[in-house]
């Protein structure tokens, strides 16, 4: 029997991702490792930004709905009612300046709208942060990982070569599992990274609505507040 012959019967007729992992350098190892863990972390912020999502949504509609039909805004807006509620917070922000601002005596209408105006933006502002918060971790494995991949290739192609020099031989059977092993860790990053981007730039998009809702029912509350304070 040929060479080739014994080499096709014992060559193995698929990839196997744990084999490639067991046999591949130490440092090809530790990248394909931390690349699966940045993947892992990854997939359990989309599912976890979607919950929360979803949760936030849930109960911003039953306090919004809910805030226009109740007149008692001391009850809406206590601390229970305002944890974890986006919009609560909002109102709550805008609420409280004007308070401020009417046992101030209103002396300046005008600036009190404006003061009022401020603090629901910037609550507006500071819930899309912490709504953001964690999506920079996916732009950040997104962008680094193919690179962390490619690090691992080329680490694996060097040994690769010092393998060609350390055995005097050239031949494919000798190349041939450690290039595989190395252009494995470069399908690692691009596993981790395309989800990512993907998962940022959709999940960035839901946050900008978000936010454009919570500036809409802002806006709401602070021309309530300008009618009730004309009404003064």
């Amino acid at each position: 029997m040929s060479v080739l012959n014994i080499l096709a019967v014992s060559a193995p007729t698929r990839l196997d991702p744990i084999e490639l992992f067991m046999q591949a350098d130490i440092v090809v190892q530790v990248v394909i490792a931390g690349l699966v863990f940045a993947s892992i972390w990854v997939w359990a912020i989309i599912f976890g930004f979607g919950l929360r999502m979803g949760n936030t949504r849930r109960k911003c509609d039953a306090f919004e709905d809910e805030f226009w039909s109740n007149d008692d805004l001391d009850s809406l807006l206590d601390a229970r009612r305002t944890k974890d509620n986006p919009s609560a917070r909002v109102a709550s922000a805008g609420v409280n300046e004007f308070r401020r601002s009417h046992k101030a005596g209103l002396k300046d209408r005008e600036a009190a709208r404006g003061r009022i105006a401020q603090a629901m933006e910037g609550q507006v502002a500071y819930e899309s942060d912490n709504l953001a918060n964690r999506l920079n971790f996916l732009a950040t494995v997104g962008s680094v990982a193919p690179f962390v991949g490619l690090f691992g290739t080329v680490w694996g192609i060097m040994n690769s070569f010092f393998q060609i020099g350390l055995q005097q031989n050239s031949s494919l059977a000798v190349v041939a599992p450690g290039i595989a092993e190395a252009l494995f860790a470069t399908a690692i990053g691009l596993f981790a990274a395309i989800p990512a981007v993907i998962a940022y730039n959709r999940l960035s998009n839901t946050v900008n609505g978000f936010e454009a809702r919570l500036t809409r029912f802002a806006d709401r509350v602070s021309a309530q507040i300008s009618r009730e304070m004309e009404a003064v």
